[in-house]
């Protein structure tokens, strides 16, 4: 196994965490959604959702770098 590989499995892994926070996203805005919450505390939801799912795309953008170099690069 070659650093490139590694830089491969590492940004397969970051990708996935990133994807993984995504699905959480989703699923604790429709959950807030059937709640009918007031306007406030889906603001307060809304917020942390926000962060949480712009780290995350953050996160996969990266890893997805880091797989497209570890291809060209290893080659």
């Amino acid at each position: 196994m070659t650093i490139w590989d590694g830089l491969i499995w590492g940004g397969t892994a970051l990708t996935m965490l990133g994807l993984a926070a995504l699905l959480w996203c989703i699923v604790t805005a429709a959950r807030a959604k059937r709640q009918n919450l007031d306007d406030e505390a889906m603001r307060a939801v809304m917020r942390r959702v926000v962060v949480v799912n712009m780290a995350a795309l953050a996160g996969s953008v990266f890893g997805l770098m880091f797989v497209v170099l570890g291809i060209m690069l290893g080659k």
